[in-house]
């Protein structure tokens, strides 16, 4: 596994600069908002939460199309489905998923403090956002990776796994910015929607590989 896990790593790094490409276009999210809301610094400061997330989200679902592409495009997918029985393949898909977030999703979570500068937020609020998003954004990765197994056989599946995906990660977008506001607004509890944010994605890193699976298999049935 820990191979897969390596493999996949080198394979999003390599693919068309999946990374920097997620980067850049949260950079352009981010940056294009102060243009659109004129430049009042406290409501910069007062929506900069949210708008990391919302860019973060997006930034996430460029990149789920390459989470099977190379393994079908080499013929390898077919091996992992026929070659492995259903928990066995649903641990495989888990390696994938933490190996694209790793690769692709990680240097969004890196990237966060220095774009909440430009936001004009205080440094807890950055802080809060950037721990939301390492324990979020895995939960966006899983529950991608159910509708990438979907669309992995569409010439154009990316369009496809946005529309499937995005409705599904709003539950991770309402208790992430929930919990960034609630570390810097004393009325707001910042614990509790933390703790559901952290309970989602242990419960997406069992139920998305596993529904990746079985779309996987049913697909080359």
């Amino acid at each position: 596994m820990w191979s897969l896990f390596a493999r996949d790593i080198r394979l999003n790094i390599r693919a068309g600069g999946g990374a920097l490409t997620g980067v850049i276009f949260f950079l352009a999210v981010i940056a294009t908002i102060p243009f659109g809301v004129g430049p009042d610094l406290k409501l910069l400061s007062r929506i900069g939460p949210a708008i990391l997330w919302i860019g973060a989200l997006l930034a996430c679902l460029l990149g789920l199309d390459r989470l099977f592409q190379a393994d079908r495009e080499d013929g390898s997918l077919d091996l992992l489905v026929l070659g492995n029985d259903r928990h066995m393949l649903a641990l495989t898909v888990l390696v994938k998923c933490l190996a694209h977030w790793a690769g692709s999703v990680l240097p969004l979570v890196v990237a966060a403090p220095l774009l909440g500068l430009f936001m004009n937020m205080e440094p807890l609020a950055i802080g809060a956002t950037a721990l939301t998003l390492l324990v979020g954004t895995p939960a966006i990765t899983f529950i991608g990776a159910a509708g990438a197994a979907v669309a992995v056989a569409l010439p154009r599946g990316g369009l496809l796994i946005s529309v499937l995906v995005l409705p599904l990660t709003i539950p991770v977008l309402i208790f992430g910015v929930s919990a960034s506001y609630g570390a810097t607004a004393n009325p707001d509890p910042f614990l509790q929607p933390f703790l559901i944010l952290a309970a989602l994605t242990l419960f997406l890193a069992v139920l998305g590989p596993v529904s990746a699976a079985l779309a996987l298999r049913h697909g080359t049935d």
